[in-house]
């Protein structure tokens, strides 16, 4: 069982990209020292409350700042690149991290990016499809390239001169290539099946409803059982929001104190998929109408909180219900007012009195 931080993040869109950058760097930081595992960033061109256009060039800067963590992208959406373009960064990335990198893609899911690259929402599906395939292949062959697609083509035929390196695409230190993951929400996903059928991991979204989170194990797993193989629980990451405090009362307040951060995390989120039409897609229980969807019902179906024993009994309960994850990834929070103390303060408690309880547990049980 791995720990993990999901650096969305989600920040008040007033706060400046200095600010935010200083924050989640310092939030970084803290997590390795900590011994979290793994780091996880997100992709947006034109939100500034998930302000991370170049998640690879975040990433690149903690390298050298730390020690234990694994680096994720969750995820990059190939629409809005040229997979040669993904495909030599991400090959750099994995150099420059000495393999410590888990490469999350996706089809994108912000409307203002899809606006920005004259992206078809209807075709980035075919668009992410096309891409992922000519990544692998850059990666798989020397030149000749000569790759071509529906909405891009790779080609390097003529200037190739071996002796001097030239017209080489690089390729990634991990073979065959990075563990490639995807990020899914939606109940009776279609991505857990694509990947199931892939090999590839998968990640579940911090605000997807406990039966939805479920039923993205099944799914994946039936996919993993028709390609011939067996799922993993190491392939499995389950994103929760997680708030630890000394005592349950304290914990409470910092879930449901008019100036927590999780508060506004859970209304941004239930505002931005409400107007992309997909509230469906969060609603705790699928009979539930749009207007008792509100951002309380999701903290109460989302937020797992309370003392580190409360915490881990909720993180016992979470996994006897959705199935064996075998990572949790917490999701990072702005730091505004009293939120930085509050998150360092159950930082600290998740991965040095929560976690080792949990790891034993999971050991225990699949010893059993």
């Amino acid at each position: 069982m791995r720990l993990g931080m999901f650096m969305m993040p989600v920040h008040p869109p007033g706060r400046s990209l200095t600010e935010t950058l200083a924050e989640d760097t310092a939030k970084s930081i803290l997590a390795d020292k900590l011994g979290y595992d793994e780091l996880w960033m997100g992709e947006h061109f034109s939100a500034t409350t998930e302000p991370f256009p170049a998640p690879l060039m975040f990433l690149a800067g903690l390298v050298p700042q730390t020690k234990n963590l694994t680096f994720g992208t969750a995820v990059i959406n190939l629409p809005n690149h040229h997979p040669a373009i993904v495909a030599g960064e991400c090959a750099q990335f994995d150099h420059m991290s000495g393999g410590r990198f888990l490469m999350g893609v996706g089809s994108g899911g912000l409307a203002s990016d899809f606006e920005l690259f004259n992206i078809d929402p209807a075709a980035r599906q075919r668009q992410f499809m096309e891409s992922i395939d000519m990544i692998l292949r850059i990666w798989a062959q020397d030149p000749p390239y000569d790759i071509q697609g529906e909405f891009w083509n790779v080609q390097i035929k003529k200037a190739i001169m071996p002796e001097l390196g030239v017209g080489f695409m690089p390729k990634p230190l991990q073979k065959p290539h990075p563990p490639i993951h995807i990020s899914i929400a939606s109940p009776d996903s279609a991505s857990a099946k694509l990947a199931g059928s892939k090999g590839w991991g998968v990640i579940s979204g911090p605000v997807a409803p406990l039966y939805a989170v479920a039923n993205h194990w099944q799914a994946y797993s039936e996919a993993r059982r028709e390609a011939g193989s067996r799922a993993r629980s190491e392939d499995w990451r389950v994103s929760r929001l997680i708030i630890v405090a000394p005592t349950d009362a304290e914990a409470e307040e910092r879930v449901y104190g008019e100036h927590a951060s999780n508060r506004y995390y859970c209304s941004y989120m239930r505002k931005a998929i409400a107007a992309a039409k997909r509230l469906w897609m969060i609603k705790p229980q699928p009979e539930m109408t749009d207007e008792t969807c509100t951002p309380e019902a999701i903290m109460k179906e989302c937020v797992i909180h309370g003392s580190p024993r409360t915490v881990l009994d909720r993180l016992v309960a979470l996994r006897d219900r959705v199935g064996p994850f075998g990572t949790l990834l917490q999701i990072g929070l702005d730091w505004g007012g009293a939120n930085e103390a509050w998150e360092r303060d159950g930082m600290r408690l998740l991965a040095q009195e929560v976690m080792p309880r949990f790891r034993q547990h999971v050991t225990t049980q699949a010893a059993e």
